[in-house]
């Protein structure tokens, strides 16, 4: 609707309407063609500094993030070394990060076996939350949790309500990867039920001890109707989607295009409505980007082999227009793509004051013109090694202005640490 917005402070101080008599010290008024969004929050980004930063860092992934319109990250734990499965490795992750950041960050905890111990104080020193696995998760440093270390895990975070976030395929239900360009082989290598049979087990050991979890990147449409079923059921249990399974279909990858592996895959255009649907009915409750980004030489872009190939798709700075060129193509409203990558990521992991445009809110603001169309090229973007799954796309929907906390992104790093 058309409104203004008073800022003072840092902070949405009014939601005005269009002809409220509003005195300020400075006035902006958007393009006729663009719109204002509230900064968008993701929770789900690999950033791997300190220890892997040739991979990503701190100054480019924020500034990727400012760029594509996010205000708020969450880093993840793994990745990084060392990874943030203790107080002292979140105390060295922030060190790393806090001269660095152009929007504002957080941090999810690691729970690996054997640090069961440690989640509270993990949870007490600031972070959102505790990450596991529940296969190898491809780097050694961060190793999965088996049925006991799941439970020992869960029994903890339920005794000061922490949040647990699980990366879910099931390793026995996994099949070799064969070498090659065929991205067909690799897909059959991580088939539905890898994903099924560990949210299953999953959604078994909350119901169990009663903790809160949280599966990400759903890719298999097939785990839709056992989260339904768990939440009727009264198991605490929520899970998100990311932009590359709206968007990307098994279809049109081509062969050789390692650019789009990922753990759990793009699948097909039939699964990928299905995610949608399971969006528009509230199974899946946000859209992050899992921006996972590697060096291209990791990518093996030379031969193309996804059995050798990292497994990530780098897409921070482009997570809006993305889900926004594939939303307005489905009649799905602004307002709610807003929703899906704002409000309710924030409302995830309790973060107040993030991802509305409310009074008290903090002013955490994009210019936005949604009808305004793009080519992505790779060298354009912030992050840190040009490789994009999206490289040659058109997309709908340009960032225009960032403000953080009233203040345009412009270089100069004002960032906090959450």
């Amino acid at each position: 609707r058309p409104a203004r917005v008073g800022v003072a402070g840092g902070r949405i101080a009014v939601v005005a309407g269009w002809d409220a008599p509003l005195e300020a010290a400075e006035t902006v008024v958007l393009d006729d063609d663009a719109v204002l969004l509230p900064g968008l929050v993701d929770t789900h980004v690999h950033v791997n500094e300190p220890g892997r930063t040739e991979w990503e860092g701190f100054a480019t992934a924020t500034a990727a993030a400012a760029a594509g319109g996010i205000t708020t990250i969450l880093d993840m734990p793994l990745n990084s070394i060392p990874p943030t499965v203790s107080v002292a490795a979140l105390a060295a992750k922030r060190a790393a990060a806090r001269a660095q950041l152009h929007v504002d960050v957080g941090f999810w905890g690691g729970a690996v076996p054997g640090n069961a111990g440690a989640l509270r104080d993990l949870h007490e020193a600031g972070a959102y939350g505790v990450k596991c696995f529940l296969l190898d998760s491809g780097v050694p440093e961060f190793p999965p949790l088996d049925p006991a270390g799941l439970r020992a895990a869960l029994t903890e975070l339920a005794r000061f309500d922490g949040l647990l976030i699980a990366h879910c395929e099931d390793a026995g239900s996994l099949r070799p990867v064969p070498s090659g360009r065929a991205y067909g082989g690799f897909l059959a290598s991580r088939p539905p039920e890898a994903e099924t049979r560990a949210v299953a087990g999953l959604i078994a050991a909350a119901r169990e001890t009663g903790a809160r979890v949280h599966v990400v990147h759903v890719s298999a449409a097939e785990v839709l109707p056992l989260l339904r079923a768990a939440v009727a059921d009264g198991v605490r249990i929520t899970a998100e989607t990311c932009p590359h399974y709206l968007a990307l279909s098994a279809e049109e990858v081509p062969d050789g295009a390692t650019q789009f592996k990922c753990c759990p895959p793009v699948r097909d255009a039939a699964n990928r409505d299905a995610l949608w649907a399971g969006l528009a009915d509230g199974t899946l409750s946000c859209v992050v980007s899992d921006h996972s980004p590697c060096t291209p030489e990791l990518k093996r872009l030379d031969t193309g082999d996804f059995a050798a190939a990292w497994g990530g798709i780098a897409s921070l700075q482009l997570s809006l227009p993305v889900v926004w060129t594939a939303a307005a193509s489905r009649g799905v409203p602004l307002t709610t793509v807003a929703d899906w990558m704002g409000r309710r990521p924030a409302a995830l992991v309790g973060l107040r004051g993030k991802g509305a445009i409310e009074a008290g809110y903090d002013a955490d603001l994009v210019a936005f013109a949604p009808d305004e169309t793009f080519t992505v090229d790779p060298a354009r973007l912030a992050h840190r090694n040009p490789v994009s799954a999206y490289a040659g796309r058109t997309l709908r929907g340009m960032v225009r202005t960032t403000w953080l906390r009233g203040i345009p992104v412009d270089g100069e790093p004002r960032g906090r640490l959450l």
